[in-house]
C-alpha cells in the first residue's frame, strides 16, 4: 500500500484532544494534523520524535495534514488506523496471506452481528464466507512484545463476542492483528492494560475464532505486509497493571 503522495517529515510537538497533533515541519513552521487514532497511542506519541504527515488533497479539509507515521527510535510505526483494513485487504487479494487464500471475492464494511460491520468479508461458493476483523497494533510493552489493546476497549470485546457467535454457528471467523511496527518481538494481549480483553481473546480462540498476526514493513513511501508473527496468548504476569 503506497501513500497517495509524498509524506512530509516533521517533529512531534504534542498529541491532544485525541484527534489532533501539533507538528513542527522541516522548515520550522508548526502545523496541526488530524490524528486518525482513537487509542491511547502509548509508546508512539513521545514529543520530539520524528513523524510523517500526508498532505490533504481536498481543499474542503479543515486540517491540511494527516498524521501517518511515528518513529520510535527503533522503527517507523503506522498510527493512522484508517489504513490497516485497506492494507490487509490488498495483501489478501495479492495472495500474501496463505491462511486466507483461495476466496473468489471480498467486500469491506459489511453489516453483521448486532449492528456491526465486519472489516473484510471473504466469499466463495465452495468455501463459504469468512469474516475478518482487523486490529492495528502499536503498543510496545515493557517485556519487549507488541501487544493489543493500548487502552480498555469494550468495542473490541464486542467484536470478539460477535466472532464467537459466527464460529459457534459453523462459520469461519478470523481476528487479524496487524503488528504495525518493526521493533519488539512477539505478539500477545495487553493484560496489563485490559485484562478483560485478554480473557475474552483466549475464550474466542477456544471457541474456534482463528487468530492471525502479521508484522508490517514500513517506509515513508508506503506500508506492506512482511511476515506472520507468533502469538502468545499467555498472560503477561510480569507486567504491572496500567
Amino acid at each position: 500500500m503506497r501513500f497517495e503522495q509524498p509524506l512530509l517529515e516533521g517533529t512531534l510537538i504534542r498529541r491532544y484532544k485525541r484527534f489532533l497533533a501539533d507538528v513542527e515541519l522541516a522548515d520550522g513552521s508548526v502545523v496541526t494534523a488530524h490524528c486518525a487514532n482513537s487509542g491511547s497511542m502509548a509508546t508512539c506519541k513521545e514529543p520530539g520524535r520524528p513523524v510523517m504527515l500526508l498532505p490533504a488533497d481536498s481543499p474542503k479539509r479543515k486540517l491540511k495534514y494527516t498524521w501517518e507515521l511515528y518513529h520510535s527510535g527503533g522503527s517507523w510505526v503506522g498510527v493512522n488506523t484508517h489504513r490497516p483494513n485497506a492494507l490487509v485487504a490488498e495483501a489478501i487479494a495479492a495472495g500474501e496471506v496463505p491462511e486466507l487464500a483461495g476466496y473468489a471475492s471480498q467486500r469491506r464494511e459489511v453489516k453483521y452481528g448486532r449492528n456491526s460491520r465486519i472489516d473484510i468479508l471473504l466469499e466463495d461458493p465452495d468455501k463459504g464466507p469468512c469474516h475478518v476483523e482487523v486490529k492495528n497494533c502499536t503498543l510496545l510493552a515493557p517485556d519487549g512484545a507488541v501487544r493489543f489493546p493500548d487502552a480498555v476497549t469494550e468495542r473490541g470485546r464486542k467484536h470478539l463476542d460477535e466472532l464467537m457467535e459466527l464460529a459457534a454457528g459453523g462459520g469461519r471467523a478470523v481476528m487479524f492483528f496487524l503488528v504495525n511496527r518493526a521493533d519488539g518481538e512477539g505478539f500477545g494481549p495487553a493484560d496489563h492494560i485490559d485484562p478483560a480483553y485478554g480473557e475474552r481473546l483466549r475464550e474466542a480462540a477456544e471457541a474456534g475464532v482463528e487468530l492471525l498476526a502479521y508484522r508490517t514493513r514500513i517506509a515513508p513511501e508506503g506500508i506492506e505486509l512482511a511476515a506472520a508473527e507468533p502469538i502468545d496468548l499467555g498472560p503477561a504476569h510480569e507486567l504491572a497493571p496500567a
